[in-house]
């Protein structure tokens, strides 16, 4: 397996930047629905703690897969696809980033301004400042972004069945 991407194929740093996101995803989103619906406890502090650093994990793999991206040329810049579902991709793409580093940052600022911890893996970091109108608008953001992300995965996961039945496009060897 190649280390780079090529013309062809995602490399193995890609591939496992993408799939080890999604595999935290399937547990992360379901995992802040439930902590949404469970009444202040211990139970739900230490649930909402693993849910904190695996956002955080998840946004430094974002940032990495960015630069990753910027370093490398990516297999769907090839012919294959009319010029609008590249545009319709590289949108995509650019959104579901967006969200993945909106819902990290809407979460670490609502901790932080309700006076919680707030695990960064290699440092944790505490405010004595407390501002419930931005923990508030914090919140929504986290849920909105969260919404979104879940739509644009759906349309993600529908556009490659739509590439790889219809097409016959082969477009998952490119990723895994």
């Amino acid at each position: 397996m190649k280390f780079f991407n090529n013309e062809i194929k995602y490399g193995i740093i890609a591939i496992l930047f993408h799939w080890i996101t999604l595999l935290i995803l399937v547990f992360q989103i379901p995992m802040g629905f439930y902590l949404a619906d469970l009444e202040f406890s211990n139970f739900k502090l230490s649930v909402e703690n693993y849910h904190s650093i695996f956002g955080i994990i998840i946004f430094y793999i974002t940032l990495l897969r960015i630069i990753w991206k910027f370093i490398n040329v990516s297999p769907l810049e090839t012919n294959q696809m009319a010029s609008w579902q590249l545009i319709v991709s590289k949108i995509n793409h650019s959104l579901l980033y967006f969200s993945l580093l909106g819902i990290t940052v809407s979460g670490v600022i609502k901790k932080l301004l309700s006076g919680e911890d707030v695990n960064f893996l290699f440092m944790s970091v505490t405010l004595d400042y407390f501002n419930f109108e931005i923990v508030e608008i914090a919140e929504k953001t986290h849920l909105s972004a969260t919404i979104l992300l879940i739509i644009l995965l759906v349309f993600h996961i529908l556009a490659v069945l739509y590439h790889h039945i219809f097409l016959k496009d082969p477009i998952l060897k490119k990723i895994s």
